[in-house]
């Protein structure tokens, strides 16, 4: 599904600006994955490195934001990582924006999961 979100944004980019374009590599929690409500790290990897001082994270749910959530610059150039207070169960989306370090244009996307008792 992001990697859609990714396909997606390249027909809504000039031709020129392909070669910028950021791709999602691997996300946790998974898109549409299901994590117990001990989980608190999230993660969204690229195919390259990112400008994390101007990223967003940010747990979405019904469209309102629960939680934004600080990006850790001690991390890899192309994760953007945080972590996140325990969350409820129920259904929620990761949501973030980007921008390569070359200063493409920002691209962003949603990974959708879902929190569940650990009892």
């Amino acid at each position: 599904m992001i990697s859609g979100l990714a396909s997606a944004s390249l027909l809504l980019m000039p031709a020129g600006a392909w070669a910028q374009t950021i791709r999602v590599v691997e996300t946790g929690p998974p898109d549409h994955g299901t994590i117990d409500s001990r989980s608190s790290e999230f993660f969204v990897r690229f195919d390259k490195p990112i400008d994390h001082i101007h990223s967003v994270l940010a747990v979405t749910q019904g469209g309102k934001v629960v939680e934004k959530l600080q990006p850790r610059f001690k991390t890899e150039p192309e994760v953007l990582f945080a972590m996140a207070p325990t969350l409820p169960p129920g259904e929620y989306k990761l949501h973030w924006l980007v921008k390569t370090l070359a200063g493409a244009d920002q691209v962003e996307g949603d990974i959708s999961f879902t929190v569940i008792s650990n009892k």
